[in-house]
């Protein structure tokens, strides 16, 4: 299990958007893309044949999974995973939950 997966709220804690807030889009193995972190311009040819327009656009690059935590809302604060085993009727499920108060995270 990952310590984080999409739709998680992030907080980047290293690196030129340092401070910032948002919504992790997706998963790339050891990065992740957050919405409206690490955008930069693109210069995009045309595309008739596909239906694509031409300019300078703007997107989101990979992070470095190192480089973002997981925002904390009670604390209001970055923090830290962890991931801990809860037995429900009969059924064994892992959970993560944040380090820092111990509350599960999602529920």
């Amino acid at each position: 299990m990952n310590k984080i997966i999409k739709g998680d709220q992030v907080i980047v804690i290293a690196g030129k958007d340092k401070g910032k807030q948002g919504q992790v889009v997706s998963v790339l193995g050891e990065k992740v893309v957050v919405e409206g972190v690490n955008v930069v311009k693109r210069h995009q040819k045309p595309n008739p044949m596909r239906g694509i327009e031409g300019g300078i656009i703007a997107k989101e690059k990979p992070l470095a999974i190192s480089n973002v935590a997981i925002f904390n809302p009670e604390t209001k604060k970055a923090d830290r995973v962890g991931i801990k085993l809860i037995e429900n009727e009969g059924k064994v499920k892992r959970v993560r939950f944040f380090k820092s108060n111990g509350s599960i995270i999602g529920a």
